[in-house]
């Protein structure tokens, strides 16, 4: 929740919060939006911004988890690119419409969404693992261990 209320069309975000997902769109209150196309990137940016994803530094591993309820396994896709870019994407199809069909309301959302992560040095990107249980994507990034520097004693002498 913000500490600080929003003057854009009751939208909340956390402007102290560098992991905010909110992405704002400067033309969405305006009356006339209406009648300006919205492109294909811009439904894809409020897919993106809408995927939350948890991640959590434990002394073994960084956790993620997201929320991805309705997806199968087989929707989504968990890639380390690049050495060290966890990515995380898939899609979720929209209902198919039927001749018959009335449509009251349609909230749920659909199409592609996509997040990257940049892991820490000490991430063992050869030995992530990914399970999916009840709609909710986990990914373990195993961490390599730190190795304590070695320390000498110096005898002081005189």
């Amino acid at each position: 929740m913000s500490i600080i209320p929003s003057i854009f069309g009751g939208r909340r975000s956390n402007i102290f919060d560098p992991f905010s997902l909110d992405v704002w769109d400067p033309f969405q209150d305006f009356p006339m939006a209406s009648l300006v196309p919205r492109s294909e990137l811009s439904n894809e940016t409020t897919a993106f911004a809408n995927t939350r994803i948890d991640w959590k530094e434990t002394p073994e591993a960084h956790v993620f988890k997201a929320d991805l309820p309705g997806l199968k396994k087989e929707e989504v896709k968990v890639e380390v690119e690049e050495g060290q870019v966890l990515q995380i994407s898939g899609e979720r199809s929209r209902d198919k419409e039927e001749k018959n069909d009335k449509w009251h309301r349609v909230e749920r959302s659909s199409g592609k969404f996509l997040r990257r992560f940049r892991l820490p040095e000490n991430a063992k990107v050869d030995e992530v693992k990914a399970s999916m249980e009840n709609g909710v994507l986990t990914v373990t990034v195993p961490k390599e261990e730190v190795k304590k520097p070695d320390v000498k004693a110096i005898d002081i002498s005189g």
